[in-house]
Protein backbone atom coordinates (compact mmCIF):
# COMPACT_ATOMS: atom_id res chain seq x y z
CA UNK A 1 0.00 0.00 0.00
CA UNK A 2 1.63 3.32 -1.04
CA UNK A 3 2.27 6.02 1.89
CA UNK A 4 -0.42 8.88 1.45
CA UNK A 5 0.32 11.14 5.29
CA UNK A 6 2.29 11.22 8.21
CA UNK A 7 0.75 11.76 11.43
CA UNK A 8 3.11 13.32 14.38
CA UNK A 9 1.99 13.14 18.12
CA UNK A 10 3.76 16.41 19.53
CA UNK A 11 4.84 16.47 22.84
CA UNK A 12 8.47 15.05 23.17
CA UNK A 13 7.84 14.16 19.85
CA UNK A 14 7.79 17.16 17.30
CA UNK A 15 9.74 19.04 19.75
CA UNK A 16 11.37 18.82 23.35
CA UNK A 17 8.57 20.38 24.96
CA UNK A 18 8.21 18.52 28.40
CA UNK A 19 11.29 19.96 30.52
CA UNK A 20 11.88 23.39 30.00
CA UNK A 21 7.59 23.60 28.75
CA UNK A 22 5.32 21.85 30.02
CA UNK A 23 7.15 20.70 33.73
CA UNK A 24 8.39 24.34 34.00
CA UNK A 25 4.66 25.80 33.78
CA UNK A 26 2.93 23.50 35.93
CA UNK A 27 5.53 24.67 38.59
CA UNK A 28 5.06 28.23 37.62
CA UNK A 29 1.48 27.42 38.33
CA UNK A 30 1.52 25.41 41.24
CA UNK A 31 3.53 28.52 42.45
CA UNK A 32 1.35 30.93 41.67
CA UNK A 33 -1.33 29.37 43.28
CA UNK A 34 0.21 28.64 46.69
CA UNK A 35 0.09 24.76 46.53
CA UNK A 36 2.39 22.88 48.90
CA UNK A 37 3.74 20.95 46.01
CA UNK A 38 6.19 21.02 43.00
CA UNK A 39 7.27 17.62 40.72
CA UNK A 40 10.41 16.92 40.08
CA UNK A 41 11.82 15.25 37.42
CA UNK A 42 11.16 11.85 38.45
CA UNK A 43 7.90 12.60 39.49
CA UNK A 44 7.16 14.12 36.39
CA UNK A 45 8.33 11.24 34.38
CA UNK A 46 6.15 8.83 36.01
CA UNK A 47 2.68 11.28 35.40
CA UNK A 48 4.04 11.07 31.82
CA UNK A 49 2.02 7.93 31.84
CA UNK A 50 -1.14 10.10 32.32
CA UNK A 51 -2.32 12.01 29.30
CA UNK A 52 -3.49 15.23 29.45
CA UNK A 53 -3.02 17.81 31.81
CA UNK A 54 -6.15 17.96 33.68
CA UNK A 55 -5.78 14.32 34.14
CA UNK A 56 -2.47 14.85 35.57
CA UNK A 57 -2.83 16.99 38.25
CA UNK A 58 -6.55 14.70 39.08
CA UNK A 59 -4.46 11.81 39.30
CA UNK A 60 -1.31 13.39 41.33
CA UNK A 61 -3.54 14.39 43.43
CA UNK A 62 -5.61 11.29 44.03
CA UNK A 63 -2.43 9.68 44.39
CA UNK A 64 -1.30 11.80 47.60
CA UNK A 65 -3.56 11.43 50.42
CA UNK A 66 -1.51 13.75 52.24
CA UNK A 67 -2.65 16.36 49.88
CA UNK A 68 -6.12 18.22 50.36
CA UNK A 69 -8.66 17.56 47.65
CA UNK A 70 -8.87 20.24 44.74
CA UNK A 71 -12.09 20.88 43.31
CA UNK A 72 -12.34 20.32 39.76
CA UNK A 73 -12.94 23.49 38.54
CA UNK A 74 -9.97 24.54 40.27
CA UNK A 75 -8.02 22.09 38.53
CA UNK A 76 -9.53 23.61 35.38
CA UNK A 77 -8.07 26.44 36.47
CA UNK A 78 -4.61 25.40 37.29
CA UNK A 79 -4.96 24.03 33.69
CA UNK A 80 -5.73 26.72 31.82
CA UNK A 81 -3.20 28.92 33.47
CA UNK A 82 -0.68 26.44 33.02
CA UNK A 83 -1.70 26.34 29.50
CA UNK A 84 -0.70 30.33 28.81
CA UNK A 85 2.63 30.07 30.41
CA UNK A 86 3.64 27.11 28.38
CA UNK A 87 2.42 29.28 25.21
CA UNK A 88 4.43 32.44 26.31
CA UNK A 89 7.36 29.97 26.49
CA UNK A 90 7.43 29.16 22.99
CA UNK A 91 6.66 32.50 21.71
CA UNK A 92 9.86 33.37 23.96
CA UNK A 93 11.50 30.30 21.65
CA UNK A 94 13.09 28.69 24.49
CA UNK A 95 11.54 25.38 23.42
CA UNK A 96 13.91 23.71 20.64
CA UNK A 97 12.22 21.39 17.43
CA UNK A 98 13.43 17.96 17.44
CA UNK A 99 16.01 17.29 14.57
CA UNK A 100 14.90 15.97 11.56
CA UNK A 101 10.86 16.97 11.89
CA UNK A 102 11.13 20.20 9.94
CA UNK A 103 13.14 18.60 7.04
CA UNK A 104 10.65 15.54 6.84
CA UNK A 105 7.31 17.42 6.80
CA UNK A 106 8.69 19.87 4.27
CA UNK A 107 9.79 16.82 2.55
CA UNK A 108 6.75 14.88 2.58
CA UNK A 109 5.16 17.93 1.71
CA UNK A 110 6.58 18.60 -1.14
CA UNK A 111 5.76 15.21 -2.77
CA UNK A 112 2.03 15.38 -2.37
CA UNK A 113 1.68 13.28 0.96
CA UNK A 114 -0.58 14.83 3.77
CA UNK A 115 0.54 15.72 6.90
CA UNK A 116 -1.46 15.65 10.22
CA UNK A 117 -1.34 16.13 14.20
CA UNK A 118 -2.91 13.90 16.60
CA UNK A 119 -1.86 14.97 20.20
CA UNK A 120 -3.65 14.88 23.39
CA UNK A 121 -1.72 18.54 24.05
CA UNK A 122 -4.13 21.66 23.72
CA UNK A 123 -4.55 22.92 20.13
CA UNK A 124 -3.26 26.68 21.58
CA UNK A 125 0.15 24.91 22.40
CA UNK A 126 0.72 23.12 18.74
CA UNK A 127 -0.40 26.52 16.48
CA UNK A 128 1.93 28.04 18.99
CA UNK A 129 4.17 25.66 18.40
CA UNK A 130 4.40 25.50 15.02
CA UNK A 131 4.72 28.96 14.56
CA UNK A 132 7.99 28.71 15.62
CA UNK A 133 8.81 25.98 12.79
CA UNK A 134 7.03 27.16 9.75
CA UNK A 135 5.56 30.63 10.49
CA UNK A 136 2.28 32.10 10.15
CA UNK A 137 1.97 30.31 7.17
CA UNK A 138 1.92 26.79 8.94
CA UNK A 139 -1.51 25.57 7.56
CA UNK A 140 0.10 25.48 4.23
CA UNK A 141 2.31 22.67 5.50
CA UNK A 142 -0.33 21.08 8.20
CA UNK A 143 -3.31 19.67 6.99
CA UNK A 144 -4.98 19.15 10.29
CA UNK A 145 -4.52 19.23 13.70
CA UNK A 146 -6.13 17.27 15.94
CA UNK A 147 -5.98 18.09 19.47
CA UNK A 148 -6.79 17.31 23.11
CA UNK A 149 -9.70 19.83 23.40
CA UNK A 150 -11.05 17.88 20.08
CA UNK A 151 -11.81 14.58 21.75
CA UNK A 152 -13.25 12.88 25.08
CA UNK A 153 -10.92 10.19 25.00
CA UNK A 154 -6.93 10.54 25.42
CA UNK A 155 -4.20 8.62 24.65
CA UNK A 156 -3.97 5.49 24.62
CA UNK A 157 -7.29 6.08 23.58
CA UNK A 158 -7.34 5.86 19.34
CA UNK A 159 -9.78 8.48 19.46
CA UNK A 160 -7.81 11.42 18.06
CA UNK A 161 -5.81 8.75 15.79
CA UNK A 162 -9.35 8.07 14.20
CA UNK A 163 -10.23 11.40 13.70
CA UNK A 164 -6.69 12.38 12.49
CA UNK A 165 -7.69 9.65 9.70
CA UNK A 166 -11.11 11.05 8.86
CA UNK A 167 -9.38 14.58 8.19
CA UNK A 168 -7.37 13.36 6.11
CA UNK A 169 -9.31 11.37 4.17
CA UNK A 170 -6.62 7.92 4.46
CA UNK A 171 -6.97 4.61 5.15
CA UNK A 172 -4.98 3.19 8.51
CA UNK A 173 -2.87 0.95 6.20
CA UNK A 174 -2.12 4.36 4.07
CA UNK A 175 -0.03 6.42 7.09
CA UNK A 176 2.53 6.07 9.50
CA UNK A 177 2.38 7.48 12.73
CA UNK A 178 5.64 9.01 14.95
CA UNK A 179 5.48 9.25 18.47
CA UNK A 180 8.02 8.91 21.26
CA UNK A 181 6.08 7.36 23.87
CA UNK A 182 4.22 3.86 24.88
CA UNK A 183 0.47 5.72 25.55
CA UNK A 184 1.24 7.01 22.08
CA UNK A 185 2.55 3.87 20.62
CA UNK A 186 -0.53 1.91 22.19
CA UNK A 187 -2.85 4.87 20.45
CA UNK A 188 -1.99 4.37 17.19
CA UNK A 189 -1.34 0.79 16.73
CA UNK A 190 -5.48 0.62 18.23
CA UNK A 191 -5.90 2.49 15.33
CA UNK A 192 -3.88 0.28 13.27
CA UNK A 193 -1.54 2.79 12.34
CA UNK A 194 2.32 1.22 11.60
CA UNK A 195 4.22 3.86 14.20
CA UNK A 196 8.11 4.95 14.20
CA UNK A 197 8.84 5.70 17.79
CA UNK A 198 11.66 8.02 18.38
CA UNK A 199 12.81 7.99 21.51
CA UNK A 200 14.07 10.64 24.15
CA UNK A 201 15.20 11.16 27.70
CA UNK A 202 11.26 10.72 29.65
CA UNK A 203 11.12 7.41 27.51
CA UNK A 204 13.68 5.73 26.23
CA UNK A 205 13.14 2.47 29.18
CA UNK A 206 9.54 2.19 27.92
CA UNK A 207 8.19 -0.73 25.95
CA UNK A 208 7.53 -0.18 22.40
CA UNK A 209 6.68 -3.79 21.49
CA UNK A 210 4.72 -3.40 18.23
CA UNK A 211 6.28 -0.48 16.94
CA UNK A 212 7.24 -0.75 12.96
CA UNK A 213 10.80 1.35 14.02
CA UNK A 214 12.25 2.53 17.64
CA UNK A 215 15.40 5.05 16.60
CA UNK A 216 16.75 7.93 18.53
CA UNK A 217 15.29 10.67 16.26
CA UNK A 218 14.34 11.26 13.35
CA UNK A 219 17.66 12.17 11.95
CA UNK A 220 19.65 14.43 9.52
CA UNK A 221 22.52 14.56 7.22
CA UNK A 222 25.31 14.93 10.05
CA UNK A 223 23.43 13.24 12.74
CA UNK A 224 22.01 9.94 11.68
CA UNK A 225 19.20 8.45 13.79
CA UNK A 226 19.70 4.81 15.11
CA UNK A 227 17.84 1.95 16.25
CA UNK A 228 15.86 -1.08 14.85
CA UNK A 229 13.62 -1.21 12.17
CA UNK A 230 12.29 -3.53 9.42
CA UNK A 231 15.68 -3.53 7.72
CA UNK A 232 17.57 -4.61 10.90
CA UNK A 233 19.97 -2.21 12.75
CA UNK A 234 20.22 1.59 10.95
CA UNK A 235 21.97 4.50 10.77
CA UNK A 236 19.72 6.91 8.63
CA UNK A 237 18.52 10.07 7.61
CA UNK A 238 14.40 8.79 8.01
CA UNK A 239 13.10 10.21 4.83
CA UNK A 240 9.64 9.34 3.25
CA UNK A 241 11.40 6.54 0.85
CA UNK A 242 12.70 5.17 3.76
CA UNK A 243 8.95 5.24 5.62
CA UNK A 244 7.49 3.83 2.14
CA UNK A 245 9.94 0.56 2.48
CA UNK A 246 9.30 0.12 6.19
CA UNK A 247 5.24 0.04 5.88
CA UNK A 248 6.08 -2.61 3.16
CA UNK A 249 8.33 -4.39 4.78
CA UNK A 250 6.49 -4.48 8.01
CA UNK A 251 3.43 -6.33 6.34
CA UNK A 252 5.94 -8.77 5.44
CA UNK A 253 7.86 -9.15 8.82
CA UNK A 254 7.55 -6.35 11.05
CA UNK A 255 10.46 -4.61 12.22
CA UNK A 256 13.76 -6.85 13.32
CA UNK A 257 16.68 -6.33 15.70
CA UNK A 258 15.16 -5.56 18.84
Amino acid sequence: MALKALIFDVDGTMADTELRGHLWAFNETFKEAGLPFRWDVETYRVLLGVAGGERRIKHFIEERPDLPDLDPSFISQLHRRKTDLFAERVRQGKIPWRAGVVRLIREAVGIGLKVGIATTTQAANVRELLVTGFGQGWPNWIDTVCAGDDVAAKKPDPEVYYMALRRLAVNPDEAVAVEDSQIGLLAARAADISTVITTNDWTVQQDFQGAMAVLNGLGEPRSLAVGDSPEGRVQAVVDCARLQKWLALTKTGGIRGQ
